[in-house]
């Protein structure tokens, strides 16, 4: 796992190497291990190393192929490179070191652009190819690993966070406020856009290329090709459930087993939920002793369903059943104030959840390991989250569905606050629908739309489109920032594959149920139904039970969160206060304040809980404190 960064200068001018050793010193958490650059003319490339495999000086990058003419800087791991290596020496290719990276740039050598089909694993990577004067970008089949990129004048920058990009002279920081409405409903961003205004997300999936013919100036030079989507569909002569039950054990026991090769020290997070609980139970059948990690919270100030985040309890008892050796850490209302500063300036923008949870147990882990394991994919995959599917699983057509679907994910301001809440900046962005948006998600997912199964998967396909690749993004960043890597088992290719074509009634108990609502049912009762409608993942709950506790499989579904709706309006309330109601915060200058007091006060008094509202606001006030914008009372 390592960090990458590059200029091409699209005029032929010749690339500044103090450039970019400062766009690779921007990004030296990411890779502590080492550095290099490549620069040819018009071209550089650098790299930061964090070593996993093959710990020699021969893993070094930027990695030249044996005939000069292909160039490598990578990110991420490739399980299935063993495999791939054999066939490629099979076909005379001629290897140097043991590194995944190696396999990564003879497969390009020997098979070009269609050799990331092959690969099974995480990576953003980028390939300057001299037979045909162009610079590639490619990135993962769910965007585990990002890479952004920006176009300035003559100058294309990439790199595999913003912040790389914005040491170069001709970097600008303004505000993209079109992404700043689409994170305000969303609590995300859909499209490939960050908060900077030409700074681009390169999309899972994705091979651009930029040919040295591509331009000096104008829109991007970048040419985009999707290789890969998900596709989660009913399959026409379904198997009986004991033959999914079988492969799907087959499957989990293969997926973890190809992700514990490393050359450093291994370790797993131990939320006490199933998923991580699953994969512990997994790895330390064939790495005694692992180690484990877990972060809990104080609740002495917690109420009503909070009281139930801290999950150390169940963790320490898996740990004893696994034979773990454990560690954890526990957060109070302070530490968020504490590493805001820190987090804002590594997240570089926010996105989905509340991440600062996940700062710390990634700190912790680092003090340990090299690698962990995490359990993130497999509520996206498996269907964690009912409550939410069965809201739109009644439908009578695809426009009705986006509109049910597209109003339950408004997941901090509805449309009227939203105007409201945007007024300062309203007239450059009134016309950016987020509906639409919302919609442009399933321009790619081709099923018809006949049944509840089938509106269900199209939940899926939209949640692992969109909240997955957000928490990707994310995880990515925080664990980067302590020079952490983070496998996500539950993304194997095979292990996907299985999961988009398993039946939905087995991965969810009270379909029928739903079948039977009553539409013209009031409101009140059906939003209590899908409250207590969590069942969820019932065929990967079935199969773990030959590894984790019942109790364990059997538990509610319980996401990694602070319990910060209580610590907003109590222990934390002053801090809350004293930065989103200050006149002179930057958010002020884009946002309402009126409308910001008014909305965070029904939260401070108890009436609406709105702290995924506040951790917005927050996250924002801190982003534009980072520096990650110029000018900003201009805006």
């Amino acid at each position: 796992m390592c960090g990458i960064a590059g200029i091409f200068n699209l005029n032929g001018e010749p690339v500044s190497p103090v450039i970019l050793r400062k766009m690779t010193d921007a990004i030296a958490h990411r890779g502590p291990d080492g550095e290099g650059f490549y620069t040819d003319s018009f071209i550089g490339l650098g790299h930061r190393r964090l070593a996993i495999i093959d710990l020699s000086p021969a893993g070094h990058q930027p990695m030249i192929s044996r005939d000069g003419q292909v160039v490598l800087s990578y990110n991420g791991e490739i399980y299935n490179f063993q495999a791939l290596r054999l066939e490629l020496e099979a076909m005379g290719h001629q290897f140097r070191s043991r590194t995944d990276s190696e396999v990564v740039l003879n497969a390009w050598v020997a098979w070009g652009p269609a050799c990331v089909r092959r690969f099974n694993g995480m990576f953003a990577f980028a390939i300057w190819d001299k037979r045909e004067q162009s610079l590639y970008l490619v990135r993962d089949r769910y965007g585990i690993k990002p890479i952004y990129y920006a176009h300035w004048g003559h100058a294309f920058l990439f790199g595999s966070e913003q912040k790389a990009i914005l040491t170069h002279p001709l970097a600008k920081r303004v505000l993209d406020k079109r992404a700043l409405l689409e994170y305000f409903t969303f609590q995300n961003i859909f499209t490939d856009r960050t908060l900077l205004d030409n700074v681009k997300l390169l999309p899972p999936a994705t091979i651009g290329q930029v040919p040295l013919c591509g331009g000096a100036t104008g829109e991007s030079p970048l040419r985009r090709n999707t290789y890969w989507d998900y596709c989660f569909r009913e399959p026409e002569h379904p198997s009986d459930p004991q033959s999914y039950r079988e492969e799907l054990d087959r499957l989990m026991r293969q997926a973890v087993n190809r992700q514990l090769v490393a050359d450093v020290d291994l370790g797993s997070y131990l939320s006490g939920g199933m998923d991580s609980g699953t994969l512990t139970a997994l790895a330390a059948r064939e790495f005694p002793y692992i180690k484990t990690f877990t972060c809990g919270f104080d609740l002495s100030s917690a109420s009503g369903i909070e009281m139930a985040f801290d999950e150390r309890t169940k963790a320490e008892a898996m740990s004893a059943r696994f034979k773990t050796e454990h560690y954890e850490m526990v957060l109070k209302a302070g530490d968020m104030e504490r590493c805001l500063p820190r987090l804002a300036w590594h997240i570089e923008e926010p996105r989905v959840g509340q991440s600062y949870p996940n700062y710390y147990v990634a700190q912790l882990a680092s003090k340990f390991v090299k690698v962990v394991l995490s359990g993130t994919g497999g509520d996206e995959l498996f269907g964690g989250y009912p409550w939410r599917y069965y809201r739109a699983a009644l439908c009578s057509n695809f426009e009705h569905y986006i509109d049910q679907y597209y109003l339950y994910w408004q997941r901090l301001v509805n449309n009227r606050d939203l105007k409201r809440l945007f007024a300062p900046i309203w007239e450059d962005v009134k016309d950016v629908w987020t509906r639409d948006i919302f919609r442009d998600v399933f321009l790619t997912h081709k099923n018809d739309l006949d049944r509840p199964e089938d509106y269900i998967n199209h939940s899926l396909y939209f949640e692992a489109k969109t909240f997955l690749h957000g928490l990707f993004v994310i995880e990515d960043k925080l664990s980067m920032a302590h020079s952490l890597e983070t496998r996500v088992p539950f993304m194997d290719n095979d292990l996907v594959d299985f999961a988009m074509r398993c039946p939905v009634s087995l991965k969810l108990n009270n379909l029928v149920e739903v079948v039977r609502i009553n539409e013209n049912e009031p409101g009140k009762k059906r939003d209590n139904y899908f409250q207590r409608t969590r069942d969820g993942k019932q065929i990967l709950r079935e199969v773990m039970r030959h590894y984790i506790p019942d109790d364990i499989a059997n538990g509610e579904k319980q996401g990694f969160t602070a319990p910060d709706a209580s610590w907003f309006h109590g222990e934390s309330i002053e801090f809350v206060k004293r930065l989103l109601f200050d006149p002179h915060s930057r958010i002020s200058e884009i946002l309402d304040p009126a409308v910001i007091r008014n909305l965070v006060g029904e939260h401070l008094d108890g009436r609406i809980n709105r702290r995924l509202f506040i951790w917005s606001l927050i996250n924002l006030e801190y982003y534009c404190n980072q520096s990650f914008l110029e000018g900003f009372s201009a805006l």
